[in-house]
């Protein structure tokens, strides 16, 4: 059974230094980084929080970035108007704890980020994520991305039939 959960923006009250989602990578960007990208401006962080324990299940982040306009797919591009570059709001890092492994949380942070993309004052068209390995890549797929390019892990979810 899935435990509820509540998302909101990473703050100090939130306990970092036992989140272990087994890539150390994003483990220790989580204790180490989040905040100070999140005070600099670079990025938000989105922490699942378990309502029973006030652990962090899991987090994400959002940034603002542009694609070249080039690098989407041809069924994409027809519905864009010709400007050099698209904004989107890029999903930088993805974690669910070990411990919360399994419960479909990932697919609800998921979720969350393309709220915040939908309702955003900010215009963006999609969500960009640099899928780290093959795992990644098939989690996006299944939940409508498309891939950019063959060469790249980067996929693109437009946000516009989303929304509404």
């Amino acid at each position: 059974m899935t435990s509820p959960f509540r998302i909101e923006t990473l703050n100090s009250a939130h306990g970092r230094s036992h989140f272990i989602c087994g890539i150390e990578a994003l483990d220790r960007y989580f204790r180490e980084q989040a905040t100070q990208d999140m005070r600099r401006r670079i990025a938000a962080c989105y922490v699942a929080v378990d309502i029973a324990n006030s652990k962090v299940a899991g987090f994400y982040t959002l940034a603002a970035a542009g694609v070249p306009l080039a690098d989407f797919p041809g069924t994409i591009v027809k519905r864009l108007p010709r400007y050099p570059s698209v904004p989107v709001a890029k999903i930088g890092r993805l974690a669910i704890d070990q411990n919360y492994q399994g419960r479909k949380l990932g697919r609800t942070l998921l979720w969350d980020a393309i709220l915040r993309g939908t309702r955003s004052e900010i215009a963006v068209f999609a969500l960009l994520v640099d899928a780290k390995d093959e795992r990644a890549e098939a989690f996006y797929r299944h939940h409508g991305f498309h891939k950019l390019s063959n060469e790249s892990r980067q996929l693109v979810l437009p946000l516009s039939k989303l929304g509404k």
